[in-house]
């Protein structure tokens, strides 16, 4: 019966689909979740009519509401902003989320169920990684719009791009790792270039753009998918590991599972945790009832405003307040606009990504009246005023004075009154050494330089400054 009802549901939405209406995707994919969970629960009990089940799912997939749905336009009426045009490929419905369920004796399902790597990973993210996780899913609420659209036409499971971001990054854009790789999929260089990623020439690098990342990524499972057909494990190891390592394991191995002793001996430590890690978090995405799970929902529908005047996301931060949010909406705002730096002064003019409370938020509070007021004074606000400079002390009237103008001090002699020797005037450095841990931003702090006149005479580039330890920096724009 829950089955039957969930199927009339995605029927119903099927329709709107047609007729243009924007919520039929997002009840399609309620609709699709309650047939998870029907299946999920199935499998617990002895006797189960699995197959008609299967049936029902097989029949509604052949409707395809994602790829109807994405072939009616190519243009995100949200935002105005054109789908990125990368390859992706086909992939057979048999790497399908649904389809790993069914086919196969529910491949997906065992390898979950029964691989006590697995098993670990989701003790983990439930135990000491909880709060990573549902982070992870908030964010991945305000990027979905953005990201999911280039799983979904290419057939790949949405809850495998989840586990990805969630391992990676925790859906923070503008994470990056010592080896290099940046964005909320860690892209390297080198691999980020392949896929169409990289500086774009206005300073900016497109692995921290979300909607391209998650093309690019979409793009390099295919290409896995070529090389070790439905063996997900491999994908994972190739994305973490390397192509290279994964392929000349499995041409060695004549292509032994990921869970072999001989293949899975020959990756490091860190991809043997990566892998059973992603698997985890991406099952946990679609099943968090099972587990007593509970993702917090957010009003994540997008939207775009334009700043009335120039402002930092700093100062957007405050000025739109928590609205009812627990952590406020800097993380999102940083998330939707990975162009700007949190400090950067923004031009008025300027089309922001966000969602429809933010947009209302701003108009609300953000372009004049006290909170407005309060913001900018926070944000422009400069510790070098705290100083307090006090000039020569004025004697007191009928105090005596040396001949040097000077107060005698009590209990002093007043014959050989105290001179002070002069201060030598103190240069400030030209040079600075970066140290473990500092970032341009801590730098400028310490040497009150400006950012931006900083960051062009070491030519670092935007959004990130990158700087690296023991690098040589030139002070420039600096005080002191």
């Amino acid at each position: 019966m829950r089955m039957a009802a969930a199927e009339g549901r995605y029927r119903e939405a099927l329709v709107k689909v047609g007729n243009n209406d924007p919520a039929g995707v997002g009840e399609s994919n309620v609709a699709l979740e309650d047939m998870e969970d029907v299946i999920a629960d199935c499998l617990k009990l002895k006797g189960c009519p699995m197959s008609q089940l299967l049936a029902t799912y097989k029949r509604l997939l052949k409707a395809d509401v994602d790829a109807r749905a994405a072939g009616d336009t190519t243009e995100d009426s949200a935002e105005g902003f054109v789908e990125s045009e990368l390859p992706t490929g086909n992939v057979p419905r048999s790497a399908e989320a649904a389809a790993l369920l069914s086919a196969d004796g529910q491949r997906f399902v065992n390898m979950v169920k029964m691989n006590p790597a697995v098993q670990a990973g989701i003790r983990r993210w439930l135990t000491d990684m909880r709060v990573s996780l549902v982070q992870s899913h908030e964010n991945y609420q305000y990027l979905r719009h953005q990201m999911s659209p280039a799983f979904q036409r290419s057939g790949l499971p949405e809850a495998l791009l989840f586990g990805i971001m969630a391992k990676e990054s925790t859906g923070r854009v503008h994470v990056g790792s010592r080896a290099g790789a940046v964005g909320l999929l860690q892209f390297m260089p080198a691999t980020g270039r392949r896929f169409g990623l990289g500086p774009d020439g206005t300073g900016f690098d497109t692995r921290y753009d979300p909607r391209m990342s998650a093309d690019a990524a979409a793009s390099y499972l295919n290409e896995r998918y070529a090389e070790f057909g439905n063996n997900i494990e491999l994908w994972l190891a190739a994305y973490n590991g390397g192509e290279g390592r994964a392929l000349r394991v499995y041409r060695a191995s004549g292509g032994r599972s990921f869970w072999d002793e001989d293949v899975y001996a020959q990756f490091p430590a860190e991809t043997k945790d990566y892998v059973p890690m992603v698997i985890a978090a991406a099952w946990l995405y679609l099943h968090p009832k099972e587990y007593g799970l509970s993702f917090p929902k957010v009003d994540a529908k997008p939207a775009t405003f334009r700043l009335e005047k120039p402002a930092s996301i700093y100062e957007l931060t405050i000025c739109i307040g928590n609205g009812g949010t627990r952590d406020g909406f800097m993380r999102a705002l940083r998330n939707l606009n990975p162009r700007y730096e949190a400090d950067q002064w923004i031009p008025a003019g300027t089309v922001m990504n966000g969602t429809v409370k933010i947009a209302g938020l701003y108009a609300r509070h953000c372009i004049d009246g006290a909170r407005a007021d309060l913001a900018r004074q926070l944000v422009s606000s400069d510790p070098r005023t705290a100083i307090v400079r006090i000039g020569p002390i004025e004697p007191a009237v009928g105090t005596a004075t040396g001949e040097d103008g000077t107060v005698p001090v009590e209990g002093a002699s007043s014959a050989a009154p105290p001179r002070a020797e002069p201060k030598k005037p103190t240069r400030a450095p030209r040079q600075h050494r970066v140290a473990r841990g500092e970032t341009l931003m801590s730098i400028a702090r310490r040497y009150d330089c400006e950012l931006g006149e900083l960051a062009k005479a070491n030519k670092l580039k935007a959004p990130r400054y990158a700087v690296r330890l023991g690098q040589q920096l030139k002070l420039q724009g600096c005080g002191g």
